[in-house]
């Protein structure tokens, strides 16, 4: 079945009271920064935390009485797993998730939390997708594909029908891409109601698939797991099915952005949207941000979902405030005398930079006896703020490295 623009009207009834209408609110800071009318999708606030708890509620709504007496069974990473979780809970079925070891815990605890079965199994997910498969066979579940499903592809395109209803003329929509379940639903609800709307991909650079295949361009087979902090669109092969008959015809343009990126688009969205995106929902903002896309007057950012793993969020928080200037670590080498620690923080109070840790290092290979090392931990305001410290230090006669 193709999915239309009728089905995703028929998903939008069934999640009527079921899935929140997540809120889509315009940023003036974003618009200045996009250089665009812009607004955020917040499905990060979705239940579950993320967007897919909708084309979930969709499939398992569609069992017959049988396949909801024999359960259902999924593989993910965590998002997913989580919305096949509460979905099957809602609907009295017995819910059966492979997940594969290298997930989060924090993701399998909440997928247990709505009453499913979790299984860890594999080191990347096609490997819990291939036992999911297995057992499906062995036990008579129904398998709930995280995209390449109907009912899960209209249940997600429900969002285009959201963010269509508050902006009707939007020039333009960005969506992340792992399987291609949401960008395909999507798509073919804002070009059935707007055509003139670009639809916009993004996909982690390391797990590009779906943009080789779309930019045509040499497809290399990923055979380990991709280690990147948007896990949750790390998807190690594209499905050709989905690109056939949703993204090469509904999508205009697919890019990859880097985890740096990404983790500077997380920041922004705390500090200044106030809200938590995990990496795979912060990429759209990421590639608004950094790759000069036409965006038109008007865009829509989908920040898809919320589930950050806390193990990691400092060194997100940490490595996006560095890339924006707000963070900067410095060293120095100086003459081993009293005093020039000293000289050296006033020069940099002076500059107005706050000093968050200092460490000294007399030891290290390439000094000689009388030079030590000074690493400085400074806040900062911007790039050009570090810069200028930078400087000013060097005119004192310090040596930079």
């Amino acid at each position: 079945m193709i999915v239309t623009i009728e089905n995703i009207k028929q998903a939008r009834e069934v999640l009527e009271g079921i899935a929140s209408k997540t809120e889509m609110t315009h940023s003036s800071n974003a618009s200045k920064l996009l250089g665009a009318e812009t607004y955020f999708k917040f499905e990060n606030t979705q239940r579950t935390g993320s967007f897919k708890f909708r084309g979930a509620y969709n499939r398992i709504s569609h069992l017959t009485e049988a396949e909801k007496q024999r359960g259902v069974v999924a593989s993910s990473a965590g998002n997913h797993a989580q919305g096949v979780a509460l979905s099957a809970s809602l609907s009295g079925v017995k819910a059966t998730i492979v997940m594969p070891e290298t997930c989060s815990i924090s993701k399998a605890s909440a997928t247990r939390s709505y009453g499913a079965d979790v299984i860890l199994k594999g080191e990347i997910y096609d490997e819990a997708f291939e036992y999911a498969k297995q057992l499906e066979k062995e036990h008579g579940y129904t398998f709930v594909h995280p995209f390449q499903d109907p009912y899960v592809i209209a249940g997600q395109g429900t969002i285009g029908l959201e963010i269509l209803e508050s902006v009707p003329d939007l020039d333009s929509v960005i969506v992340p891409i792992g399987g291609g379940g949401m960008i395909s639903g999507i798509a073919v609800a804002v070009k059935a109601i707007n055509p003139n709307c670009r639809v916009i991909g993004v996909q982690s650079d390391r797990s590009p698939g779906m943009a080789c295949l779309f930019n045509k361009q040499t497809l290399e087979a990923q055979k380990k797991r991709a280690a990147t902090i948007a896990d949750g669109i790390a998807i190690k092969n594209p499905s050709p099915e989905m690109y056939e008959n949703y993204i090469s015809k509904y999508v205009d343009q697919v890019v990859t952005v880097s985890d740096d990126e990404i983790a500077e688009a997380i920041v922004y969205l705390m500090e200044r949207c106030k809200t938590v995106a995990e990496g795979s929902g912060a990429a759209s903002l990421a590639a608004a941000m950094h790759r000069g896309l036409d965006l038109g007057k008007k865009c829509c950012v989908i920040i898809s979902g919320g589930n950050i793993d806390l193990n990691i969020i400092s060194k997100i928080i940490d490595r996006g405030l560095i890339l924006r200037g707000r963070l900067c670590e410095l060293s120095v080498i100086v003459d081993d005398l009293p005093g020039n620690l000293s000289r050296l923080t006033q020069t940099i109070a002076l500059e107005k930079a706050n000093i968050l840790e200092v460490r000294h290092d007399r030891v290290s290979q390439g000094l000689s006896l009388r030079e030590t090392r000074i690493d400085f931990t400074l806040e900062t305001l911007s790039m050009e703020h570090v810069e200028k410290i930078k400087k000013v230090l060097e005119a004192t006669g310090v040596k930079i490295i």
